[in-house]
């Protein structure tokens, strides 16, 4: 009789012990949960669209080097009606916008509805500044060994289709840069 009471007596234990863990667990899920559909909520504020304007409004690079590629699109803003970029990271961890109203890069530009060349820069391309401070182009000649820069990883090549000007944006040392091209 007393083996039995001691038995019943361990179910219920172990018994009470795997709800416990099971409750526990059901926490940790609805934390999850919680936090997905705060980041969705998030996503759904979103005020951007795909630019219909450009014909390529879409491109896939890795600008960390992380071996994942990031989705780089041509976006309009809603509030401002002016196009920018929007970079969603290959991790899904990030996602950063340029331009839509805001100045990018310190270029003196807040859009991009001019770049009619929307490509990758692929990395270890060597790539320099091409204009000097005075406006002038400069050719690969009188430009120093010093300032040509390696992209150790793929950048952003936009370039206005019909006339001079555009640039390269890309990540060093996780800070966003610029290479002035034509």
């Amino acid at each position: 009789m007393k083996i039995r009471i001691l038995i019943i007596i361990t179910l219920i234990f172990i018994s009470c012990k795997k709800d416990i863990v099971n409750q526990s667990k059901k926490k940790e899920i609805t934390k999850i949960h919680t936090v997905e559909k705060k980041e969705n909520v998030k996503k759904d504020i979103d005020t951007v669209t795909i630019s219909k304007k450009h014909k390529i409004n879409k491109l896939l690079c890795d600008l960390d080097g992380d071996k994942l590629n990031e989705i780089v699109e041509i976006v309009r803003g809603a509030k401002s009606a002016k196009s920018g970029l929007r970079i969603i990271f290959g991790n899904g961890n990030r996602t950063d916008y340029f331009g839509m109203g805001n100045n990018i890069l310190d270029q003196g530009f807040d859009e991009i509805d001019w770049a009619g060349i929307f490509e990758k820069a692929p990395k270890n391309e060597i790539y320099w500044n091409n204009v000097n401070d005075g406006g002038e182009i400069l050719s690969e000649d009188e430009i120093k060994e010093s300032d040509k820069i390696k992209l150790l990883n793929d950048g952003i090549f936009i370039h206005a289709e019909e006339s001079c000007g555009g640039g390269i944006i890309y990540l060093k040392n996780g800070k966003y840069e610029w290479i002035q091209q034509e």
